[in-house]
């Protein structure tokens, strides 16, 4: 794998946009990975957390993902509609200070709608963007213009990318599948998608932007069998001419995620689309009536978070409930994939029988654990003492507790989960840091870039590898 290329030249000729890039890297460039991706085969040890958000914009897409050691990428910025409205407040919300990969999947203004905004926000506003990657083919879009405009302007790195690229992303591989070379289908803009699979671990993360069925016909004869990934994000926001069979067979995930309007124009998903996942027992998750979906990987499992609980079922998919773009509610646990492939449901508080409360108190206090002290004010910048912001927890119990798969998390549904095989001795503390590190027998690390507590009041909800709430610690 080879880092992406610097396009050295961008020319904007009656409003025609042409890219020409030139062969090699520079000192600091992305990084080929060191190995090859996980394919689930071996258990690979990991430090921390990855997150993806798929943000709700609408008939768009947009992806965050944050890597154990704070970098962060977003793919795509929604709809030219709304210039990024959404997706800046999303990243606003989340305390995201600077974008370190800014990745554009293609093209078409649907999904670079918010590139000109991001940009010009991030360089003069916050911590900047590290570096704009983008597949190389024009458009003559006025939103394609402002983009280039943008990155011309502030002088930001742009890579044209394409398959056997890799970016650097700390612990977590990225590599690109797609574009090829040459491009396909005489530089179709959906078909010359960038396609990125992330690795953390034993789990993995497909993005195929807008690939139809010839990417993806490439895609299953060059990679074949290390396409396999946990989740796949369904390609062309559903269209039936994506997600093919063959292509399905050869990712093989346990969950997809779609991302279109519920009322889509173009009928995304498409019946014939649904009925694919559904022949593969696949839930699909679906931001028209999800919401806002938050995937976590601690390199072993999955946690599936969604503003709104509804169906999964791709056969009922439909008989959920819109949801507004841009609304602001947080996510709570809806599954957790395991690492042996099986999925458990989170089936809320309506099958929790009358008597919750009382069993929750007794679970707790069988468990001894308490809450030590709560520091959310670091000193200086909270964004750039992390570690220093963190949370001591004490087992007072007579006995040791297995932590393994337990979660933490705060009011906003922002959730670290307990590696396998921690376990807190009677009488001893352990100390969660919002930061990075290298977890002991006394501290943990959350693996954020950004702050987590809310210096100004916040809950600390601690809850069982199954899901049973065990601890509440507010603090004003």
């Amino acid at each position: 794998m080879e880092p992406p290329r610097k396009l050295a030249t961008l020319l904007i000729i009656a409003g025609i946009v042409v890219l020409a890039g030139c062969a090699g890297g520079i000192s600091g460039d992305p990084t080929p990975a060191d190995s090859e991706p996980a394919n689930g085969s071996s258990t690979v040890t990991t430090n921390g957390s990855v997150e993806v958000h798929y943000i709700n914009v609408g008939q768009s897409v947009s992806t965050l993902i944050t890597s154990p050691n704070g970098d962060t990428m977003l793919v795509d910025t929604g709809h030219y509609n709304d210039d990024g409205e959404h997706v800046l407040a999303y990243l606003q919300r989340h305390d995201i200070s600077r974008i370190d990969h800014l990745v554009t999947s293609h093209s078409d203004a649907d999904h670079i709608g918010g590139n000109a905004a991001i940009i010009e926000y991030y360089e003069t506003e916050a911590n900047g963007i590290g570096a704009v990657y983008d597949p190389g083919i024009a458009s003559s879009s006025q939103t394609y213009a402002k983009y280039l405009d943008a990155i011309e302007t502030h002088d930001v790195t742009l890579y044209e990318t394409r398959d056997g690229d890799t970016i650097d992303f700390g612990d977590v591989d990225v590599d690109v599948l797609g574009p090829p070379d040459p491009y396909l289908e005489n530089e179709d803009r959906n078909e010359n998608s960038i396609v990125l699979k992330l690795t953390h671990g034993d789990t993995s993360f497909l993005l195929s932007g807008d690939a139809e069925d010839d990417q993806e016909a490439y895609l299953v004869d060059e990679y074949g069998s290390e396409l396999e990934s946990t989740i796949l994000k369904a390609g062309h926001h559903g269209s039936a001419s994506s997600s093919g069979g063959a292509f399905l067979d050869a990712v093989d995930p346990r969950a997809v995620v779609i991302s279109s309007a519920y009322d889509s124009q173009y009928g995304h998903p498409h019946e014939e689309v649904l009925e694919r996942f559904s022949e593969r027992s696949l839930p699909a998750y679906w931001t028209a009536t999800h919401g806002n979906i938050v995937l976590t990987s601690d390199g072993q499992n999955v946690t599936v978070q969604t503003q709104r609980d509804a169906p999964t079922d791709p056969s009922t998919l439909r008989e959920g409930d819109p949801i507004d773009v841009g609304a602001s509610d947080a996510v709570s646990d809806r599954a957790r994939i395991e690492s042996d492939g099986t999925t458990s449901i989170d089936t809320g508080s309506s099958d929790t029988p009358d008597d919750t409360d009382s069993e929750t108190d007794e679970t707790a206090a069988e468990a001894g654990l308490t809450v030590g002290e709560i520091h959310a004010d670091a000193t200086g910048d909270d964004r750039d003492n992390l570690n220093d912001e963190y949370v001591v927890f004490e087992n007072t119990g007579n006995e040791t507790l297995d932590l393994s798969g337990w979660t933490i998390e705060d009011e906003a549904g922002q959730r670290y989960t307990v590696p396998e095989g921690f376990e807190l001795a009677a009488d001893e503390t352990v100390t969660l840091h919002t930061g990075s590190g290298t977890s002991t027998t006394t501290e943990l690390y959350w693996g954020s870039g950004s702050p987590i507590w809310n210096n100004g009041g916040d809950t600390v909800i601690v809850s069982t590898a199954n899901g049973e709430h065990v601890l509440e610690e507010t603090y004003s």
